[in-house]
């Protein structure tokens, strides 16, 4: 069969699969999942950054201490007792209390215990342990353009009460070489630990990767433009950012006002000095998207019109609304990445104040951008961008996104008369609470767009209570979970049967595509 040009695909971020450790993981149930969306006809699983998230950073995987590192929050328990390294009784052991959201401070402490019970155990097993195993030498030597800073970074901050870098005593905030090797060699085991737990999720991630492969599923993923000030990114790269000389940030980044909130929303990141990136080629760039385009078949780039120009905020501001648009890197940018790639696959999210300038440096490197059917319908839907019957062919459409509420989140506490006035004008007949998430999910999937993606929320039909994040808000985001069973084979196979049924209907999956097994393996006690 010829390969799909129109596609469909479901958003569900790691952690919010279900799974009994208190969050999602790459274990059983993100292959389970994975099953589903192949029974549905899916072929995209987009998920958000993978990047290591922390309470201090609100738990947002757009804030991170490393733009290269994973979370090992996502590490499984139980591929960990599968691969030997936890007996069956500690793996019985290891139950974070049950909650239907993420309790992310609590998950962070166990996950940590578990994992240095294992790392300490293979530390003390003399000649022939850790350090010596060949694999974990090569993930060390394959990763040594971000992973070295990472480790330090992170064994520094341990050592220091968790503190941001330029809170640290002047010779290691400034890296200087006695320093760098002083606090190397005293926090040598730290260090160790620090690579042991991503060699775990890397090595995690490609089983899934490869699961995810070989039953017709393209991973997607997602890269913010911007990094956080206290990460080991900046530490180690403060050139390429707008910082005083003592390391802190002049400028920081954001957007005006908008759609989400009526001060803007002030980010706090430091923006990038785009001179300093073009003078080095763009290669600290060209590393983060290579490394990225090596964990997932397509990426999301986040922000993307900040790299045509982005919203400059001075630091001393205390809201986004004084800042100034300045010119981004440009096509110089674009031509640099492609030079190194060969390819872009990418996918430009281009919402929020699109200008002339963003459409033109997307459209002549190919990128398909982002249409959200939240924001089509009002007095602005005949010219909408966003509106099904405008969308180009290269496109992806979302019913919402993890920014937005709930598609029944949203019919049901966002949208004026207005706008459910001209819902009903365009769909013909006037949709309810319990009508609107199907009729959202079929204009997507009737769209003349390429690609359709639905967030797991709107697949499920879930209101207000699922939203993923709320932007402005610092707290009660991100800990969203699905419910056990709905996504899978077993619990959820007349869903995926009817998703298929629509995909096929538009065009977006092939009939008489090699079909799922019929039994979910990891629940029929007859399946071999």
């Amino acid at each position: 069969m010829p390969p799909q040009t129109r596609t469909s695909g479901v958003l569900l971020h790691l952690t919010s699969l279900p799974s009994r450790f208190g969050i999602g993981d790459m274990g059983p149930e993100a292959l389970r999942f994975a099953e589903f969306l192949a029974l549905a006809g899916q072929s995209r699983w987009q998920v958000l950054p993978l990047n290591p998230t922390a309470d201090s950073l609100g738990n947002s995987p757009y804030s991170s201490f490393s733009a290269f590192a994973g979370n090992t929050l996502c590490i499984s328990p139980e591929l960990l007792a599968e691969d030997g390294l936890l007996s069956q009784a500690e793996l019985e052991e290891f139950v974070p209390p049950r909650t239907e959201r993420v309790d992310f401070p609590t998950v962070e402490r166990a996950k940590a215990a578990l994992l240095r019970r294992i790392f300490d155990r293979l530390m003390s097993g003399g000649p022939g342990g850790l350090e010596d195993d060949p694999a974990f030498q090569a993930f060390v030597g394959d990763n040594a353009s971000w992973l070295p800073d990472y480790a330090l970074f992170m064994a520094v901050k341990q050592n220091l009460g968790g503190a941001g870098w330029t809170g640290w005593p002047k010779d290691i905030r400034d890296r200087e070489e006695r320093a760098l090797g002083a606090y190397g060699t005293r926090l040598h085991r730290e260090i160790v630990y620090q690579q042991f737990c991503q060699w775990l999720f890397f090595r995690q991630w490609g089983r899934l990767k490869w699961e995810c492969g070989a039953l017709g599923i393209d991973l997607v993923g997602d890269v913010p433009i911007y990094v956080t000030h206290d990460s080991a990114d900046v530490w180690a790269n403060r050139g390429l950012f707008t910082l005083d000389r003592d390391g802190a940030p002049l400028k920081v980044a954001g957007v005006p006002p908008d759609y989400f909130s009526k001060t803007g929303q002030r980010w706090g990141n430091p923006v990038f000095d785009w001179e300093a990136c073009e003078a080095q080629s763009f290669s600290w760039w060209i590393s983060r998207l290579r490394h990225n385009l090596g964990l997932f078949d397509v990426v999301r780039l986040d922000h993307f019109r900040g790299f045509e120009a982005y919203w400059e905020i001075d630091a001393t501001e205390k809201t986004a609304i004084n800042g100034r648009w300045v010119p981004g890197p440009g096509a110089a940018f674009f031509e640099a990445l492609l030079a190194a790639h060969g390819a872009l696959p990418l996918i430009a999210e281009d919402l929020g104040l699109i200008t002339e300038e963003v459409v033109a440096l997307k459209e002549r490197f190919g990128l398909p951008g982002m249409k959200v059917l939240q924001f089509a319908f009002g007095p602005h839907t005949p010219t909408s961008p966003d509106s099904p019957h405008n969308h180009e062919k290269n496109c992806v459409v979302y019913t919402g996104t993890h920014d937005n509420a709930t598609t029944r989140g949203w019919f049901e506490a966002e949208t004026t008369p207005t706008v459910r006035r001209v819902l009903s004008r365009y769909l013909g007949h006037a949709p309810t609470a319990e009508t609107i998430v199907r009729e959202m999910v079929r204009l997507a999937l009737a769209s003349p767009a390429n690609h359709a993606v639905i967030p797991a929320q709107d697949l499920l039909g879930l209101g207000r209570e699922a939203r993923m994040n709320t932007p402005g808000q610092a707290k009660g985001n991100w800990g969203w979970r699905a419910p056990a069973e709905a996504l899978t084979l077993a619990g959820g196979r007349a869903l995926a049967e009817e998703l298929r049924g629509a995909c096929e209907l538009y065009g977006r999956t092939q009939i008489g595509a090699p079909p799922v097994p019929e039994t979910d393996p990891k629940t029929d006690p007859e399946a071999d």
